[in-house]
């Protein structure tokens, strides 16, 4: 089993996980992209099709070496394999899904991504409509608030029925105009990709089950970085086959500041009850 030579027990027992949920917890420097790495080339050698596999990472950076190591492993040990997994960052995936299915959410499949700076200016503009100087109530704050409650899979109507205060009443007369405005110039922003794509898996059974047909088997790394829109997404994927490993460190949880939810990790097994660890 060359593909496996380089592991240790521990990761050799993760790697050579077939089927239902998995939890990798490991430390920083552990080798966990390598584990799952060696897991999905172990998966295509007992047969299993690599388009039947995803991986999800955070950064593009994270997903490029993810997906060059995953395809030096497969040229090694599988002659011929012509098919590799999908290897990508949550929005990457999020894109798409949408663009598979952008008729259905009022869009063209040529829409556009805004950037922060976009958005922010978008914002800008909105926070002028109302009457509000944006030197008083900054765009970029603005910006962040509306970022951190798409990423708790909330809605503007929703956000507007609990405005209570003076500042979230503003927020929310600029998100409604901000939503507004993308819809006419056919653009999504980054929170969209996220929220956009799990919103179509959740309420449209037969978009969901193509996609859970599809991916059989699911890694996410980084697993205590999830946010509920990734949370979801993930879960909705994983909900028909169950064959979904997670890889996290609950001591590295760093986007906690831009929503991600510890309590993904720690519930895992609350989600999966048949969880190996």
């Amino acid at each position: 089993m060359t593909h496996l030579s380089g592991l240790n027990p521990k990761q050799k027992e993760a790697a050579t996980h077939m089927k239902g949920p998995l939890l990798i917890v490991a430390g920083a420097g552990a080798g966990k992209t390598k584990t799952i790495t060696h897991r999905i080339v172990n998966l295509i050698k007992e047969g299993v099709s690599p388009d039947k596999i995803l991986a999800v990472t955070f950064t593009n950076k994270a997903a490029k070496e993810m997906r060059e190591r995953i395809i030096a492993e497969i040229e090694k040990n599988s002659k011929g394999q012509d098919t590799v997994p999908f290897v990508s960052t949550f929005h990457s995936l999020g894109v798409y899904i949408i663009k598979e299915n952008a008729h259905i959410l009022g869009l063209t499949r040529y829409f556009t991504i805004l950037d922060e700076s976009n958005s922010v200016s978008i914002i800008k503009e909105a926070i002028r409509e109302i009457g509000v100087d944006p030197k008083q109530y900054d765009p970029k704050k603005i910006k962040n608030i509306i970022s951190r409650e798409k990423g708790k899979f909330v809605q503007v109507e929703d956000y507007t029925e609990q405005a209570s205060d003076y500042l979230s009443k503003i927020v929310a007369q600029v998100w409604g105009i901000y939503e507004n405005k993308k819809k006419k110039e056919n653009a999504l922003d980054f929170d969209d990709l996220l929220v956009k794509a799990t919103r179509l898996l959740k309420e449209n059974e037969a978009i969901r089950k193509i996609y859970q047909d599809k991916w059989e088997y699911i890694h996410i790394d980084e697993y205590q970085d999830t946010n509920e829109a990734q949370y979801l997404m993930s879960k909705l994927l994983a909900e028909k086959n169950k064959n979904i490993v997670v890889v996290g460190d609950a001591d590295q949880n760093i986007y906690s500041w831009r929503g991600a939810n510890l309590k993904n990790i720690l519930n895992f097994e609350k989600d999966y009850p048949d969880t190996k660890i």
